[in-house]
């Protein structure tokens, strides 16, 4: 029987790259995503398509519990504004929350309890270099910020129950995130990297691939920087 993964925003940009090593190394794909318009993948059968708005943290329990038992999480899912910090609405900070946070964390806390019961389980939550050096986003940032640090607490509760849970923190990545970059922040950002360029989103792909199938289990609540030596201006 081959392995599950369930992948949420799996149908575009760094998921859409995880869907594509996935189901290449022989895994069952459950993808949860707003729409599948275009989607790459829409007819195979080793991809599970639900349609599912994450922001919606009280259906949460109810979807993991009919997509049933996963070897894999992979907490991929996420928003950004570029809203100034004191014109900020209520209804864009709570969102931006509840996508980037409150939903990894739901998904943790439901996909969790069957991976105890099996002794084993994986987990990589996509987070950001944001979270570490701030962001114009405030809401971004704090949000990025709270899922490495919830990658470490999990790992505490869950390392000795067999679940190993990692984080990635990419700079930009080439995904239709960066249209709401400026330019000047693009130009600021490529200057202070090695190579004058963008991350790909199949360079962060593999690095979750690699922390959700090969990577040794005494890595375990670590968050592993793909920012080619990106620093804050």
């Amino acid at each position: 029987m081959k392995k599950r993964v369930l992948i949420t925003g799996g149908n575009k940009g760094i998921g859409l790259e995880c869907t594509r090593l996935f189901l290449e190394n022989n895994y069952k794909v459950i993808v949860v995503a707003r729409d599948y318009k275009n989607f790459e993948f829409n007819n195979n059968d080793d991809v599970d398509k639900i349609e599912y708005d994450v922001s919606n943290i009280k259906g949460i329990a109810d979807l993991v519990n009919k997509i049933g038992c996963v070897d894999i999480l992979v907490n991929n899912a996420g928003i950004m504004n570029s809203i100034p910090y004191d014109n900020y609405p209520v209804e864009k900070m709570n969102k931006i929350m509840d996508i980037n946070l409150y939903a990894p964390i739901e998904f943790i806390k439901e996909v969790s309890k069957s991976m105890v019961e099996a002794g084993s389980g994986r987990i990589v939550n996509t987070a950001s270099i944001a979270g570490q050096i701030g962001h114009p986003d405030i809401w971004y940032g704090v949000s990025k910020a709270g899922i490495i640090n919830a990658t470490k607490s999990f790992a505490k509760l869950l390392g000795s129950k067999g679940i190993i849970i990692n984080a990635v923190a990419p700079g930009p990545v080439e995904t239709e995130m960066m249209n709401v970059i400026p330019e000047q922040r693009k130009k600021d950002i490529k200057s202070s990297v090695y190579l004058d360029r963008f991350a790909r989103a199949e360079e962060v792909a593999k690095t979750i691939y690699w922390l959700a199938t090969d990577s040794p289990e005494y890595i375990n609540g670590t968050c592993i920087d793909i920012n080619n030596g990106a620093f804050p201006r």
